[in-house]
């Protein structure tokens, strides 16, 4: 995603040799390698998504990639985020990232920012990259993406996943909907669980975060048809993918007709238990008596919507 204007940079003896699979696609080859040389991709989140992405867009030849994370490694960690190892519990995780990315390809520019992505530091980070991709593990972090985004005219390529599921989507919002035309405020604390109790199948980021990485690519390559105005959801155990179509809103508070957000601010961090200051709302309940009772004397007027998982049946 060089601008037009910029001549592309060439590629050195070594860089044609390592991308050498690379240059015998023709929907790539070497133009589209110097293209993949000029991009400048930001990486939000260097957890489960973070890992796959960084490492393949590495790897491809990406020349500049920025990681944004605050996080330090724990063992924990490492049931997912492939990044990282032992023997680098405790370092900060955009350091430990860099180090291993280098490695990988000593080609390539990695910048490291070792401090959370606040509204306070987010335009002037993401200003100088092409493309944001989105591997928050919190609301506050992933609507932030997307609002810069929107302010400074770039796609996010988004991720999320959770237990055995995963979903991804390129919210540009010149060319279709942003995150907030299809959610447009975080959800409320009662309806998000403790990050502490938050489970996910190890492999799952990825198979999200590669697919997220594919989308960097075919953006910055300018081939295929990028999940804009899409929603790719995926279910490992199933296995299935779903495609969902998504719309723009033109009600949209950031890229609506008449947006009310035109600058940065922090969402509240919502990712807890209700405590007994805030308890959720009481939901109405029937017994199964009233229920039956309900089904033999009216049943055109219920609708049965069964949301148990599997182990609740």
């Amino acid at each position: 995603m060089c601008p037009e204007t910029m001549p592309l940079p060439d590629l050195t003896p070594a860089e044609r040799h390592r991308y050498s699979r690379h240059l015998l696609l023709p929907e790539v080859g070497r133009e589209g390698q110097r293209k993949l040389k000029a991009a400048s991709v930001l990486v939000v989140g260097v957890g489960g998504l973070g890992s796959p992405v960084a490492l393949y867009l590495a790897a491809a030849g990406v020349g500049r990639i920025g990681l944004v994370d605050g996080d330090t490694v724990d063992v924990s960690n490492l049931q997912r985020q492939v990044l990282y190892d032992t023997a680098q519990e405790g370092r900060p995780k955009v350091q430990a990232a860099r180090q291993r990315l280098l490695a990988l390809n000593p080609e390539i520019q990695v910048e490291a920012y070792d401090h959370p992505f606040t509204a306070d530091n987010a335009e002037a980070i993401a200003r100088s990259y092409d493309i944001l991709v989105d591997c928050a593990d919190n609301f506050p972090t992933r609507y932030l993406v997307n609002d810069v985004a929107v302010l400074q005219g770039k796609p996010d390529v988004y991720g999320a996943i959770y237990r055995f599921e995963g979903q991804v989507s390129v919210f540009d919002a010149r060319r279709g909907p942003c995150y907030r035309c299809i959610f447009p405020s975080p959800p409320p604390p009662h309806a998000v669980p403790s990050c502490a109790d938050l489970g996910v199948l190890g492999v799952l980021p990825g198979v999200i975060g590669t697919l997220q990485a594919t989308e960097v690519l075919k953006l910055i390559l300018g081939v295929g048809n990028p999940l804009i105005g899409r929603l790719l959801l995926y279910d490992a155990l199933a296995p299935s993918f779903d495609l969902v179509q998504l719309r723009k809103n033109p009600q949209c508070k950031i890229c609506g007709e008449h947006p009310e957000i035109t600058s940065l601010a922090d969402e509240p961090f919502v990712c807890a238990q209700p405590t007994e200051e805030t308890p959720p709302p009481e939901a109405p309940t029937i017994t199964p008596q009233a229920l039956a009772r309900r089904l033999r004397e009216a049943p055109e007027e219920v609708q049965l919507l069964d949301v148990r998982q599997p182990e609740e049946w």
